[in-house]
């Protein structure tokens, strides 16, 4: 019985900004993904984290992860079946990286810069959230009610 050959696929992940909070969190998901496929990661890194062309699942930022696996062709199919079925997961893109040698993809490798943002991330916790966020406001500055009453007062005496 011919043993089934394992090919290098380039997979491109779109996670969610309020997802990405957690990267901790998605990394071990991703990681338990190639596992159920039976596949071995060459290489994983960060991107880029953007914002979207159009809101996806009302998400307006994404986080874009870049991963290198080996997998089986029979694989594929479960393993792209369980990407559009994981909630952490908005989007995924497999092609199949015949252009790279596994030298050249475990070249790509940035693993443990990801761990690092992922530890980063946990101890900032929700106040990195706000970073993003455009403080300026539409309209008249707000004023304080009281104090336009009072001089709404001095005018009618």
């Amino acid at each position: 019985m011919a043993t089934a050959t394992a090919n290098l696929y380039e997979v491109m992940f779109l996670i969610g900004q309020s997802t990405a909070a957690n990267l901790s969190g998605v990394l071990e998901h991703i990681n338990h993904i190639v596992e159920r496929s039976q596949g071995q990661v060459v290489a994983m890194q960060k991107w880029d984290e953007r914002r979207l062309a159009y809101e996806i699942d009302k998400q307006k930022r994404g986080l874009y992860i870049l991963l290198y696996v080996k997998l089986t062709g029979e694989a594929v199919a479960g393993f792209e079946r369980d990407c559009n079925l994981s909630e952490m997961i908005m989007r995924t893109l497999i092609i199949r990286a015949e252009h790279l040698t596994d030298e050249e993809a475990a070249a790509f490798d940035r693993r443990d810069d990801l761990a690092t943002e992922a530890r980063m991330r946990a101890e900032s916790g929700p106040a990195s959230d706000d970073q993003g966020r455009a403080m300026a406001t539409l309209g008249a500055p707000p004023q304080d009610e009281p104090e336009a009453m009072e001089e709404d007062e001095d005018i009618e005496e």
